[in-house]
């Protein structure tokens, strides 16, 4: 099976980006507008959120018809009424016999910090994001709720490296396909799960004319958290923080296998960043699943890690420099 390593090689899943490019803020929306059950993970300490207690296993809902993440804080999550108008539209949506009402979880990253903190994603934006949806490869790095995403900043934002929003996907056997799409704004460094060196995150006091990844380039985020300055000062540390994605899949899951899914799609989020969900980050995987392939939840959530891992790693090795900070698409 011919796959173009993205979250929409899962039939019926669909993504569109909307971004500010100067305020460095955006959306990205996640759609299925046939409906997919869905699930959700929320772990770290500092989450911002809408509709995901609905996903949980023993509530009303079974589908969801999108997905949004977005930036600018809290402010951002005011992107799904744009979705839902969108999807409203188009009477697409949980029947109440009064209105079909489109269902619509979504999760936020905080980058106020870069850019214009007073321009945020709105309904508008949301809304054009839909428009923009399809079933082809999305933009990686500084696209979508990417756009203002940054990384290592437990020495401040002036020692952060620029990231973004990436995807992957594999096909597991049977035709069950895991795909992954994620947006990275983590406290914590990004490493390689396949040698466990940093390739992006906080950096060094003094990096002089150092290319990004030389030796003493990076501060390296725990050896900071373990110094005086660390132990000091973590509490006044940047909250600027949060990594937010989806993870779908065609497999037939009901929704306790669906939330499963979405919990060890963490995994791959604790493989690739160091340390992750930290009280300073509000990490947040969603899981769809569209129901057309019989499949193990086992399996399935083993692979959703490993999705979730190469999707973060896209996001860092596609940014490109802006705010002021260094990018790896620049470099390599």
């Amino acid at each position: 099976m011919s796959l173009n390593g993205a979250i929409t090689d899962v039939a019926g899943i669909r993504v569109g980006h909307a971004q500010n490019e100067e305020a460095l803020t955006g959306c990205t929306v996640i759609l299925c507008p046939e409906g997919a059950v869905g699930g959700v993970d929320q772990r770290g300490g500092a989450p911002g959120t809408r509709e995901t207690d609905l996903l949980r296993p023993m509530h009303l809902v079974e589908h969801v018809h999108a997905i949004v993440l977005a930036g600018g804080s809290a402010f951002g999550l005011d992107a799904a009424s744009g979705v839902m108008r969108y999807l409203e539209e188009r009477k697409i949506g949980f029947d109440t016999r009064v209105a079909r009402v489109p269902i619509v979880p979504a999760a936020i990253l905080f980058d106020l910090a870069l850019g214009d903190a007073n321009l945020r994603p709105d309904a508008e934006m949301g809304y054009q994001a839909c428009l923009a949806a399809s079933t082809e490869s999305p933009a990686e790095g500084n696209a979508g709720a990417g756009t203002g995403a940054t990384v290592g900043k437990v020495l401040g934002m002036g020692q952060a490296m620029k990231s973004g929003l990436g995807t992957a996907s594999m096909e597991i056997g049977g035709g069950v396909i895991v795909g992954a799409i994620v947006a990275v704004n983590c406290f914590g460094d990004v490493v390689d799960p396949a040698h466990g060196e940093i390739i992006a995150g906080a950096r060094s006091a003094e990096i002089g004319p150092l290319r990004i990844g030389a030796p003493g380039y990076f501060a390296d985020t725990q050896s900071v958290m373990t110094s005086l300055i660390g132990r000091t000062t973590i509490g006044f540390a940047t909250r600027e923080n949060t990594i937010i994605g989806v993870v779908a899949t065609n497999a037939r899951l009901d929704k306790a296998e669906t939330n499963k899914v979405a919990q060890m799609a963490q995994d791959g989020l604790a493989r690739a960043i160091r340390p992750a969900h930290t009280m300073l980050d509000g990490d947040t995987l969603f899981a769809l699943a569209t129901g057309k392939r019989r499949a193990e939840v086992n399996i399935v959530g083993a692979f959703a890690a490993e999705v979730t891992a190469q999707a973060i790693l896209r996001a860092v090795r596609s940014a490109q420099p802006a705010g002021g900070l260094p990018g790896l698409a620049k470099e390599t």
